[in-house]
Formats: C-alpha cells, sequence, structure tokens
C-alpha cells in the first residue's frame, strides 16, 4: 500500500511539472515571436533550362494552361476550331507529346 500512495505522488508531480513545462513553453513563444533561434537555410532556388520553343499549328492560340503533377498542359484551338493538348516538361522545356480532343460520334 505504501508503494501504491509513493507512486501516486510522483505521477502527481509529474503531471504538475509537465503543465507547468507546457505553460512556461506558451508564455516564452509568444514574448518571443518571430525571434527563431534555428537556423534556416536558405531555400533552393529553382535552376534554369536556358530557353526553348514550343512550335504550335499556324494560327493556333492557346486556350488554357495547367500544371498537372509535374508536367505542364497547354490546351490550345486550331484555326479550324478542333482542339488539342500539348504536354511540355516544365524543367527542360521538351514536348512529351500531343492528345488530340474529339467530339464524340
Amino acid at each position: 500500500m505504501r508503494a501504491l500512495k509513493i507512486l501516486v505522488v510522483v505521477m502527481g508531480v509529474l503531471l504538475v511539472v509537465g503543465v507547468a513545462v507546457v505553460i512556461a513553453t506558451i508564455v516564452y513563444r509568444a514574448i518571443h515571436q518571430g525571434v527563431s533561434t534555428v537556423a534556416v537555410a536558405p531555400a533552393a532556388s529553382p535552376h534554369a533550362f536556358g530557353s526553348a520553343t514550343v512550335r504550335l499549328p499556324a494560327g493556333a492560340k492557346v486556350v488554357e494552361m495547367r500544371n498537372v503533377g509535374s508536367r505542364l498542359v497547354l490546351r490550345f484551338e486550331r484555326v479550324d476550331g478542333t482542339e488539342a493538348l500539348l504536354v511540355l516538361d516544365p524543367e527542360t522545356g521538351a514536348v512529351l507529346g500531343t492528345i488530340e480532343l474529339r467530339a464524340g460520334e
């Protein structure tokens, strides 16, 4: 029975100390807002790939451009009204493929 009482007292003390540490941490962070003691590494700058030329059919216009995962997709409309998707690799500017869009029959 004596061991149980000692265990309860020790656990109570640990609980009170833990709550005090949490409160002290909250107060410390509230007082020292914006002051960081942790060194933050500078963000990595994106690497340039130079310049790339993407050739569209004559008279075509870009209707939409979206980032899909690690790809860039251009939706363009040709002079005759048909549309296609051009899939690009944004890191190199390389054309990965073209997807023709046709009306269902």
